[in-house]
């Protein structure tokens, strides 16, 4: 062999180094979140390349063909246009490939069509009609759940009651027919040369399964097998690797246990905890320097992904170093949040961080609705990336609709969009009702009206309870609250005929109604739906647009990184999603969703919590953070309170910020509260001498309603302290502070108003 060309042990680190040069036998590699997991992939195919390999028998599986042709393309300039001949791509693409050569082994010749997912659903509806199910006028699923109920099939190992009960329960009652019908689709398929996207992994599997010749002859061509983002592989994917290696050992996968969050996709954790049983003769590798974070920010997500049940136990280090502490910042309530948010950027723009180097993450779509429109109205431009903006998803158009011409009664857009709604109503009959609107006094109880002068044409029935729902919520005793209800409660029963999905969007109208309670006037809240043109939020391939803050659900951030994160409403409740409590498997991936959206921060993390949500209802009232940071030490979380965060914060001093004694502002209190009603909000909090640590919930003309940590809801009076009371209770104060100091240690616990204990 010639002497080497690259230097790997100068280019490398030593944990890298040993990856690359082990050829020989099975390996998992653990690439630690920013541990140069591509790099490491690259230099290993030109190594095996200048080692004299045959590019042809080294195959290279990603999830991405952009990620498989960049890694190919680096490795060919590191070495040379050898490495291009390397086999690379996708598990669908190479699964393709594989059965145009033995397609009639598994029933199919060579030429077979690949059906995209507009094809699939488009023979599904073929034959749900030729099968007649729709015509017992039961609710069947619409094609394209029926497309996805399949799919899951395939990619989760289930078999269709599986799928049904755990993603499809509405549908139960479907599965006999369901079951004829997926019998009839792989029929179809068969006959007309088909195959759907699910089919090349399906199909390549029972080649490796059902043909021993076959499965020789792969794994002899493919001698040195490597695997990209093993965690995210599913159980159909990790069968195909095993069964490809069968002729030898030389099996290279990598990927991060701890970053392992698309159970929803088919992913499965147990794929990369199990490859040593799978191969017992694997050796683990760990890459655990990170090239991308602060030693502080790492101190904090070791510590965070050491609550993990199950894992690859690593400690990521850096050489960065830094006296900047990660920040858990406590505010009042999500408009708090998003005031934080809005004065901390303002604050990293001014010491010269681009807003295209800052991301705000959060663990579901509507946790940013709030945010948004703070966004807008101080006119910072931003793109959203893992779900629709607030009021740009379908159903909750259609709820605004009715609030659009309750506010605006020649809205004729809004009219059109409500009226297509009602069964039976077609665009042409919409079109003369609103001509009608247009030319009379409208108002959105006409629609009564017309009903009346209509009353001799056929259907008119049909607008009955449209009519009624207007002249319900134009009642001017009803609140804005009351009038959102109304219209859901008329809205639901049409959700459920045009969505497959209707749980997931009523969990929208939730937050819509919570959302509504902190307006004073139906008008506020449409304004501030409406701030920004829909072409603003226009999505792009790459999530750092110039000039444009990112916001983005964790799942779609994936992989990416910047300067300044934050990570909103991590509260009890919120993240981990409340739906993730019922399993302990569910709770471990949003431990590593939360893991996964820290340590995409390179200088600054920040993460937030609201003490409350949705209005000022005592049932509302949260208070505490994450179970996830409940219990991480002040040693790697500097706690401060949203409205005492400041970049100087982040200093020298980090480690020990000096504590705010009164965060609201106001005069010590006595027995009830001393001082005029100016002084408190809704979400401020405050030290009260008798009761201890709250939040303030409401605030009326005489008395404010608190709920304070030790002793719930108390309704206090309002009124001026005399001195001695107020030089007590700042003595008190202070006694109880440095108290919980001493008793509190260095972690922070579960009960509500822990974060004063700084």
């Amino acid at each position: 062999m010639t002497e080497a060309r690259i230097d790997y042990a100068r280019l490398l680190n030593s944990a890298q180094y040993e990856a690359v040069t082990s050829i020989d036998g099975p390996l998992l590699v653990i690439a630690g979140a920013g541990s140069g997991k591509t790099r490491t992939l690259v230099y290993r195919v030109a190594y095996l390349v200048e080692r004299g390999i045959p590019p042809e028998s080294i195959l290279l599986l990603t999830f991405t063909r952009k990620a498989a042709m960049e890694m190919l393309s680096r490795a060919s300039e590191l070495l040379d246009g050898r490495c291009q001949r390397v086999a690379g791509g996708t598990f669908h693409s190479t699964g393709n490939q594989i059965l145009r050569q033995y397609g009639d082994c598994v029933g199919y010749g060579n030429g077979f069509t690949i059906m995209d997912r507009s094809d699939s659903e488009d023979a599904l509806g073929l034959l749900i009609d030729r099968l007649g199910l729709k015509s017992s006028g039961r609710r069947f699923p619409k094609k394209s759940t029926v497309n996805s109920i399949f799919s899951k099939m395939v990619n989760c190992s289930l078999d269709l009651d599986g799928v049904l009960d755990e993603n499809f329960p509405q549908f139960l009652e479907f599965g006999a027919d369901l079951q004829g019908l997926y019998v009839a689709y792989e029929q179809y398929k068969l006959e007309q040369r088909l195959m759907d996207y699910d089919d090349l992994l399906r199909h390549w599997w029972r080649l490796l399964e059902e043909q021993p010749a076959v499965r020789k002859l792969l794994s002899q061509n493919y001698r040195y097998i490597m695997v990209d983002e093993y965690q995210d592989t599913n159980l159909l994917q990790a069968e195909i690797i095993r069964l490809l290696a069968s002729e030898h050992p030389n099996v290279m996968v990598v990927g991060d246990d701890s970053q392992s969050i698309y159970s929803f996709r088919g992913a499965r954790f147990r794929n990369i905890m199990d490859f040593p049983k799978l191969f017992p003769q694997a050796r683990v590798l760990k890459l655990e320097q990170n090239y991308r974070s602060t030693q502080p920010i790492l101190d904090f997500t070791n510590v965070l992904i050491s609550q993990a049940r199950e894992q690859y136990t690593k400690y990521l280090f850096s050489r960065r170093e830094s006296e900047v502490l990660p920040v858990l910042a406590s505010v009042g309530g999500e408009r708090d949040q998003s005031l934080f948010v809005v004065r901390a950027l303002r604050e990293f723009q001014l010491v010269g961080i681009a807003l295209e180097d800052m991301a705000v993450l959060f663990r579901a779509s509507f946790h940013s609705y709030d945010l948004e429109v703070e966004l807008a109205r101080a006119g910072i431009p931003f793109a959203k990336y893992g779900g629709l903006r607030f009021a740009e998803s379908a159903h909750l158009k259609d709820v605004i609709a009715h609030l659009r011409v309750l506010h605006n009664p020649l809205d004729a857009v809004s009219w059109h969009r409500l009226l297509l709604l009602v069964e039976g109503i077609g665009p042409r009959t919409a079109q003369r009702l609103i001509n009608w609107l247009m030319t009379h006094a409208a108002s959105a109880t006409a629609v009564r009206d017309y009903i009346s002068e209509q009353k001799k044409t056929a259907g008119m029935t049909r607008l009955e309870p449209l009519a009624a729902l207007m002249e319900e919520i134009t009642d001017p005793q009803r609140t804005l609250v009351e009038r959102i209800q109304a219209v859901r409660s008329y809205y639901e029963p049409i959700a459920m005929r045009k969505y497959d999905d209707y749980p997931k969007r009523f969990r929208d109208l939730d937050f819509l109604e919570e959302w509504a309670e902190q307006y004073p006037s139906l008008q506020t809240l449409l304004t501030d739906l409406t701030l920004e043109p829909p072409d603003f939020f226009s999505h792009k391939a790459d999530l750092r647009e110039s000039g444009r803050l990112t916001l983005s659900t964790v799942h779609s951030a994936k992989g990416l990184e910047w300067r300044v994160v934050f990570i909103i409403a991590a509260a009890e409740g919120r993240f981990p999603s409340p739906y993730a409590s019922y399993r302990t498997e569910d709770l471990e991936e949003e431990l590593r969703l939360f893991y996964v959206a820290s340590t995409r921060a390179k200088d600054h993390l920040l993460i937030s919590y609201p003490m409350r949500f949705g209005g000022f209802q005592e049932q509302d009232y949260g208070g505490r953070p994450s179970p996830f940071l409940q219990s991480i030490s002040r040693r790697v979380l500097q706690r401060v309170y949203g409205e005492d965060f400041h970049l100087k914060l982040q200093g020298d001093d980090a480690k020990q910020p000096e504590r705010r004694k009164n965060p609201t502002g106001a005069k010590p209190e006595g027995s009830p509260l001393q001082a005029q009603r100016a002084d408190y909000l809704p979400g401020q909090r405050l030290d009260h001498a008798e009761f201890g640590r709250g939040v303030v919930l409401k605030v009326e003309s005489h008395h404010a309603v608190v709920v304070f940590e030790k002793h719930g809801k108390k309704i206090l009076e309002l009124h001026i302290p005399s001195p001695s009371t107020g030089a007590e209770s700042a003595t008190r104060r202070g006694a109880d502070a440095e108290r919980g100091r001493r008793e509190d240690g260095e972690s922070m616990g579960a009960g509500v108003g822990k974060p004063w204990d700084q």
